[in-house]
């Protein structure tokens, strides 16, 4: 196998393992300082990935790099303004992605801006050698991309991922009312939503024209460390 598509699905993996997780217990421990103990109770707030994974969700980040895991359970009527705390809980997940995202490209452009990370480079582009070091490389890479990618998914106005919860901030129980009654019908539609947006070419697909971009507002944000290394 290329090393490079190698790292790619161990990044996934680590993902899976590592950041969703993560993005699990931050929704959890934000609703938990908002006043609500649901997901505390059931054990939600760890970093133990089987606590938080979810089958489907986690096939399809090893697939395409997009997924979900198991949903943490919220009672916002628990929480002194309910709806805002609702999505304030429900953007913690996104965010920790966005973090992680941040965190990886230091990591890298601090590898990059060593000697170790030069040479790693120089012996991969001039003498097609791989290193322990250029691996770390690429892994950092494909992190930044995961995450972003996981983000920006989770974003998707649709139930059941953080976007939809966020978005009903801003409606009231008149909808509520009417998701109640037609949230099968709404979930199913979601998985068509999600096969259909998985056949679009990636040049029009728009979860990946929003992942690059914010890439790279990431990547611009760490680029003067290899600079400052002079």
């Amino acid at each position: 196998m290329d090393i490079e598509v190698f790292i790619k699905y161990f990044a996934r993996a680590l993902t899976m393992l590592l950041v969703l997780p993560l993005h699990e217990l931050a929704h959890a421990w934000t609703a938990r300082r908002l006043g609500d103990d649901t997901a505390e109770c059931q054990g939600r707030i760890t970093l133990n990935p089987f606590a938080h994974l979810d089958p489907l969700g986690s096939a399809l980040i090893m697939l395409t790099g997009f997924g979900w895991a198991k949903p943490v359970p919220v009672n916002p009527l628990r929480m002194k303004k309910y709806r805002a705390g609702f999505a304030l809980t429900a953007l913690a997940g996104p965010a920790s992605n966005i973090l992680a995202a941040i965190a990886a490209a230091f990591v890298h452009a601090g590898i990059l801006a060593t000697s170790a990370g030069y040479d790693a480079r120089y012996d991969f582009f001039v003498n097609n050698q791989i290193t322990p070091v250029f691996c770390a490389i690429l892994l950092t890479e494909f992190l930044v991309a995961v995450n972003v990618g996981l983000a920006v998914f989770n974003l998707i106005p649709l139930p059941p991922l953080d976007g939809f919860n966020i978005l009903r901030t801003f409606t009231g129980q008149k909808f509520d009312r009417w998701f109640y009654v037609h949230q099968r019908e709404v979930q199913i539609g979601f998985l068509i939503f999600i096969i259909v947006l998985n056949t679009v070419d990636a040049q029009y697909n728009p979860l990946y024209i929003i992942s690059n971009a914010m890439q790279d507002l990431i990547w611009k944000l760490v680029s003067w460390i290899p600079v400052a290394r002079g």
